[in-house]
């Protein structure tokens, strides 16, 4: 584990942000020396989760934080996805109020917005929503933004909590949701895949992402992979070795987890059979170091799966004007001077 993380150099303002962005800066860059020992510390370390959608980052940090809280942390579990489905399991289904539409109600209605309006309580795990647009009516990145300024507002840097943790879209790849990587929000990114090569991509796009900003003075490591629905087929683990990133939990394949899942029962409680699995996951994301990833090409990347599977042995045939045209294609006169020989 490192002392210490290097100080950023770069303080550049992202718009909108303007003191929030430097003092989560600030927050993030404090000695993981005196964030990660396991006994309870006022220090906060801001964790952001990336996976593909629909891979079961809700399903992990819903069940995550309530471990967590169990364990004797203070936890506060912020949905960064516009689908704001991250507090849904947690609250057994019900949809939690989203940040961005009670303050536009709020406004509306001349009223301030309050804690109670959007945080709400469950098994010691405050959890919140920031939400989105409208589908179709604004951008979710700038939902981000918007709704990490309302935080500012509400007193997020006077907050007195163990781990926040941040569920963000990894598909996605525009300004918003690379807040936390690119302006150093957060100490360190989870990645949440399995064994398929969409989520896989995904992952290995937020290790770039990481190692960009890194070779630009930024702080920000990936902690780990959490693997979901692991069917012991390898190719997750295969991925986390030859990135050098450690695997935090594999998460198993289970028809008992899916029912579970589907309907939105909390496993991760000492009163599950699967308490020892996400115990044993707090425990991992509490001491895990933000390390620096070796993100893999595309062909780095396929050479992971079975060659069958992934089109192996497919070359490029270029396409010519003829093939372009199909039935319009005719042959056109040539300009070109044509000397008869001597």
């Amino acid at each position: 584990m490192k002392d210490e993380l290097d100080k950023r150099s770069d303080a550049s303002d992202v718009p909108n942000l303007k003191d929030f962005d430097q003092r989560l800066k600030d927050e993030a860059n404090e000695d993981l020396a005196d964030v990660l020992p396991t006994e309870a510390t006022k220090k906060t370390q801001i964790i952001a989760i990336y996976g593909k959608g629909g891979i079961g980052k809700s399903f992990t940090l819903a069940n995550l934080s309530h471990m967590m809280a169990e364990q004797g942390k203070r936890v506060l579990l912020i949905g960064c996805d516009p689908k704001s489905d991250t507090t849904s399991l947690l609250f057994g289904g019900k949809a939690c109020p989203t940040i961005i539409e009670t303050s536009t109600k709020k406004k509306l209605a001349g009223e301030e917005v309050a804690i109670g309006d959007v945080c709400f309580k469950r098994g010691g795990v405050f959890a919140m929503e920031l939400g989105g647009p409208e589908v179709g009516r604004g951008c979710g990145g700038r939902g981000i933004i918007h709704g990490f300024e309302l935080l500012e507002k509400l007193g997020f840097h006077d907050w007195d909590f163990d781990y926040v943790l941040l569920d963000f879209l990894g598909d996605v790849v525009c300004g918003g949701f690379g807040l936390p990587i690119a302006r150093d929000m957060a100490q360190k990114v989870i990645l949440v895949a399995s064994n398929d090569l969409q989520s896989l991509y995904v992952a290995n796009n937020v290790c770039s992402a990481v190692e960009y900003f890194r070779k630009l003075g930024g702080n920000v490591g990936v902690a780990g992979l959490v693997i979901n629905k692991d069917d012991g087929s390898g190719e997750a683990d295969a991925f986390a070795k030859a990135v050098d990133i450690p695997v935090l939990a594999s998460i198993p394949q289970d028809d008992d987890l899916r029912k579970k899942s589907a309907n939105y029962q909390i496993v991760g409680t000492d009163a599950s059979q699967w308490g020892a699995l996400f115990a044993e996951l707090g425990e991992n994301v509490a001491v895990a170091p933000p390390v620096r990833p070796a993100p893999l090409s595309q062909d780095g990347l396929l050479e992971l799966f079975d060659g069958s599977e992934t089109g192996a042995g497919v070359t490029l045939e270029p396409a010519t004007d003829m093939d372009m045209r199909g039935k319009n294609a005719e042959p056109k006169p040539s300009l070109e001077v044509v000397y008869d020989e001597a």
